[in-house]
């Protein structure tokens, strides 16, 4: 049965990344309550403003549990401000985040609206095709911790990374017909469960 996903809908592109999910082989349903989240397997937060998701995270009582389920494994993807929602800290702001990828992100970093872009970009861990990477105000990574993996940059900084089961893109893989970033996310779906087989069999 296919895995699914569901997509933080409380702001941002949550139809499109369901779709592009779907494409890639998932279900998808959008979460906005605690019931919505226990019925997944992993978990995206879509582009949107970080400020006011991270409020609405804490109203709707949802902070702490996608924290729990992350740390206990779930996998989640941040992009654009789910990226900066998920960060360990923001550069030059002092802006709550909910600390799961070891990451300093700057928001805005690319520049405003009228500076946005489609960048080809040959990401390693998508295979030797060029990815067409849309960057919408989006933030760069300033500073990776040791455990994190970058796997892409932009102009000398990181636009993409992955920390076991979280994984950031400064980009919007969701507003292209290109479904490998959301192929390459349910693959880390499957590392997770192979995680829980493997300590369960310990066990």
């Amino acid at each position: 049965m296919p895995y699914l996903v569901g997509v933080l809908a409380l702001q941002g592109d949550v139809v499109e990344h369901a779709a592009a999910l779907e494409r890639a082989g998932a279900r998808a349903i959008a979460v906005k309550t605690l019931a919505d989240l226990d019925r997944v397997d992993a978990l995206v937060i879509p582009g949107g403003e970080s400020t006011t998701v991270v409020r609405l995270l804490d109203r709707f009582g949802l902070a702490a549990p996608i924290k729990s389920r992350v740390r206990a494994g779930m996998p989640l993807w941040g992009t654009c401000m789910g990226m900066i929602v998920a960060a360990h800290d923001v550069a030059g702001m002092d802006q709550p985040t909910l600390d799961l990828i070891d990451i300093t992100v700057r928001r805005n970093a690319f520049g405003r609206q009228n500076e946005s872009a489609e960048i080809e970009m040959v990401i390693p861990v998508l295979g030797p095709d060029p990815f067409p990477a849309i960057f919408i105000r989006a933030p760069w990574i300033e500073r990776v911790g040791p455990s994190v993996e970058l796997l892409a940059e932009r102009d000398g900084h990181g636009v993409m990374v992955r920390q076991g089961n979280v994984l950031g893109t400064s980009f919007h893989p969701e507003l292209t017909r290109d479904h490998r970033v959301h192929a390459y996310f349910l693959s880390m779906i499957d590392d997770a469960k192979q995680d829980v087989g493997k300590a369960s069999s310990a066990a």
